[in-house]
């Protein structure tokens, strides 16, 4: 259970609805999980060669039905340079990126 999940939501200004939906669902997973240590869910402004930049969402291998909800696909674990947390717990970043920790 070490894969991580991604989804590109396009353009920042326009994925408001997206990520309330993606808070909720990883909420109504917390309440199921025993461990929620390693549930966090990054995000990134990243570019992929147009002039706008896009949204994307990393979703760590704890939070895989959240990620299945989205209809994200699987990727590798993402550079931990630049995330933001979207939700989980600020300490999740120790135990996801161990060498990166900040």
């Amino acid at each position: 259970m070490n894969t991580w999940f991604s989804s590109n939501l396009g353009d920042p200004m326009l994925a408001e609805e997206s990520l309330k939906q993606i808070k909720q669902l990883f909420l109504l997973e917390c309440k199921k999980a025993k461990n929620t240590q390693e549930m966090a869910i990054y995000f990134r402004h990243e570019s992929t060669g147009d002039v706008h930049c896009e949204l994307i969402v990393y979703f760590s291998p704890a939070t895989k039905h959240v990620a299945q909800a989205m209809n994200a696909m699987p990727c590798q674990t993402p550079s931990a340079n630049g995330l933001g947390l979207l939700v989980g717990r600020q300490e999740s970043r120790y135990l996801l990126f161990p060498d990166k920790a900040q």
